[in-house]
């Protein structure tokens, strides 16, 4: 099958070098990749042109905001599966969509995702934060349970059927798409116990006050528009996160593979 991974960028020269060749180190061989770019200034565009002959397809126009070009992107896929690389991220090894597309392959799924971990700004190798997934389960969303959007891969008839990303929500579109289909309880989901997703933070839903609150408005507001919870959710749902600051010493490692993480971010195959 084919995968589509899709970068939406605007102004972000300094670390869209290495969310492109995170993408093109993947060993799986059948990804098509999809560069939205907001009409950059700063020069990402000549860094993204600088591998045109890599890139599948590649999109430089006005927009509004990273949503907007991320519905971009799924317009243009034509994968199978769908997957999001935000260009200050990047994967944790060359094997994330290879693992991820076993899972696809073996199973009859709609959804696979796995775990994620924040990380310093400047320092990737300093993790902030481990977002340990766990298995899927229909009545921890109202507890305010999600898995990591940008490590959850999914079909794009899945995207055909529900609708792309409502621009409405500037922060938390993402978590109102994963409500809007994961309370259908015949989506079939897979759950992949490793680290896939390498997140920096400072990422727009938390660098700022502002945003933080911008981003739990949102969430409720999500919440409500699918009837899935309320206050109550959304204060489980930030609670949860609390844990996560301390979880990544021994249990990251683990998932890891064993592999060091806290010197190094590396997976073995």
């Amino acid at each position: 099958m084919k995968v589509s991974i899709i970068t939406s960028v605007y102004n972000n020269k300094h670390q869209i070098k290495q969310a492109i060749d995170s993408v093109l180190s993947q060993s799986y061989e059948n990804i098509e990749y999809i560069i939205i770019d907001g009409a950059s200034t700063d020069g990402t565009i000549n860094i993204i042109k600088s591998y045109k002959d890599k890139i599948s397809k590649f999109i430089s126009e006005p927009d509004e905001g990273i949503y907007s070009g991320l519905n971009k992107g799924i317009d243009l896929a034509t994968g199978d599966i769908i997957g999001f690389l935000h260009s200050d991220d990047f994967y944790v090894d060359s094997y994330v969509v290879e693992n991820i597309m076993k899972i696809f392959n073996n199973n009859e799924c709609d959804g696979v995702y796995g775990d994620l971990i924040y990380v310093d700004q400047k320092d990737t190798d300093k993790i902030i934060r481990y977002w340990k997934s766990g298995e899927f389960e229909y009545k921890n969303l109202e507890k305010g349970w999600m898995p990591p959007h940008p490590a959850f891969f999914v079909r794009k008839e899945i995207y055909n059927k529900f609708g792309y990303f409502d621009t409405d929500f500037k922060i938390a579109a993402d978590y109102n798409f994963m409500l809007k289909i994961l309370i259908d309880k015949k989506m079939r989901i897979h759950y992949l116990p490793k680290v896939l997703y390498v997140m920096r933070v400072g990422g727009e839903s938390n660098k700022s006050l502002k945003n933080i609150w911008q981003k739990s408005k949102e969430d409720l507001m999500a919440l409500k528009r699918n009837r899935i919870g309320g206050i109550r959710t959304l204060i489980k749902k930030n609670i949860s996160k609390i844990y996560q600051f301390g979880l990544w010493g021994g249990h990251c490692n683990a998932a890891m593979g064993g592999s060091g993480i806290g010197n190094k971010l590396t997976l073995n195959k």
